[in-house]
């Protein structure tokens, strides 16, 4: 087992500007817009900065620790399409599969064509579904929350809410999403949307496990990842942060979700949400991010190999166009500017167009309330910031950490 930690002078990172991190973002606590933010920084492969600032509980007086456990939302997105890959590794289909191949009602999807909610036309697809597709978001599926579609409405309406699905199951999912219409046929625009929960129905009937009994056997137990799943037991409910919303009209920071016994995360869900359920810890997450970066590899376990990451890693968008190129959507969890989109991940392609520092390459993705990650080969960079605050966008936290990661490379 390699050495984990090193010094930031030995890889080539200066300690004082990686101290400032804390310091940078302790502001946003003391002016009361976070209730606290966890950072860790490793550089080839070694832990070089792990810091928590503020709490996980306001008004109960916790601290942020460095076990606490987070809802990471979209930051599962990558974990279920790794999934999908192993099985993909084992010659289970291809990427070019028509999904109805495994999702038999999907066959007969449609795309929207105008009208209302209520009464609509639609039009045949131009081309099937593909696996690809909903790894790439380019399925012509949607998200309910984007408010920008009578499909979206139509979502809202079947009770399709991504993470906040309650009472159906993914098979129950996939068999109302066979009844509303496609935004548009696939491939032809990116669009954000419920297809890596598609993703994770997929895993369910390819390997013939459950979502989380696969997630848990494959992925979770052999990188050691022991506080990740889709609910927080009871005995580490107390470790739970609490989950935080700013209104977006009178820009005050409440509750949405306490850090006990009573979150929405202790009581299991029959929603296993693979583009949005999980929770986690930094450590936890960490591991998977350093599998990543080792090319599917930790202490001796292989989870993928080198080759499939590479697949994974490269801009899947046609004629290497850019999400911004392509895109269809009202919302997406990072930008889209200078940025493709691989199999799970988004691609750094331009840094100009992106208006980023960092290297080509990066690829990286975030979640809901405000956690992000990202893996810089180039630079041997991995970089993770966990906190508790919904929407994603409510603050500029994300640059704004990349810019003080990278203003401490130092060779």
């Amino acid at each position: 087992m390699q050495q984990l930690t090193a010094r930031p002078v030995d890889v080539g990172l200066d300690p004082d500007r990686l101290s400032a991190i804390p310091n940078f973002f302790g502001s946003y606590v003391d002016r009361g817009k976070l209730a606290g933010v966890s950072t860790l920084v490793a550089r080839d492969g070694k832990l070089v900065h792990f810091e928590t600032v503020g709490m996980r509980d306001t008004a109960r007086g916790l601290p942020l620790e460095k076990d606490t456990i987070f809802r990471i939302y979209s930051m599962t997105k990558p974990v279920t399409s790794l999934a999908l890959m192993m099985l993909y590794e084992e010659g289970r289909f291809q990427l070019g599969h028509e999904v109805s191949r495994y999702i038999p009602e999907f066959k007969e999807l449609r795309v929207w064509d105008g009208g209302t909610p209520e009464s609509y036309e639609t039009r045949p697809l131009a081309r099937e579904m593909t696996i690809r597709d909903l790894l790439t978001h380019t399925s012509g599926l949607t998200y309910d929350f984007m408010h920008a579609h009578p499909v979206d409405s139509m979502y809202r309406k079947a009770g399709i809410g991504g993470a906040r699905t309650q009472g159906l199951t993914l098979k129950g999912m996939v068999e109302r999403l066979a009844e509303i219409p496609l935004l548009f046929s696939p491939g032809e625009h990116w669009n954000y949307s419920v297809s890596t929960d598609v993703c994770g129905y997929l895993i369910e009937v390819l390997s013939g496990q459950s979502l989380d009994q696969f997630l848990a056997s494959r992925i979770f137990a052999p990188l050691g990842m022991d506080d990740t799943g889709f609910s927080v037991p009871v005995e580490k409910a107390h470790r739970l942060a609490t989950n935080y919303e700013k209104d977006p009209k009178t820009r005050e920071v409440r509750v949405c979700d306490m850090g006990d016994e009573t979150s929405t995360y202790v009581q299991p869900n029959s929603f296993l949400s693979g583009g949005g359920g999980l929770v986690s810890t930094q450590m936890d997450y960490f591991r998977f991010c350093r599998m990543l970066f080792n090319g599917g590899e930790l202490d001796g376990t292989r989870l993928v190999s080198r080759k499939t990451l590479e697949l994974m890693t490269m801009n899947h968008l046609p004629d290497d166009k850019t999400m911004k190129d392509m895109d269809n959507s009202a919302f997406s969890e990072t930008g889209v500017d200078g940025q493709g989109f691989g199999l799970g991940f988004s691609i750094l392609l331009d840094q100009a167009a992106a208006q980023t520092i960092g290297s080509p390459g990066i690829y990286s993705w975030g979640g809901a309330a405000s956690t992000y990650f990202w893996i810089d080969p180039a630079e041997g960079l991995i970089a993770i910031l966990m906190t508790q605050l919904m929407p994603s966008r409510a603050y500029p936290l994300r640059p704004q950490f990349q810019q003080l990661v990278y203003g401490a490379v130092s060779d």
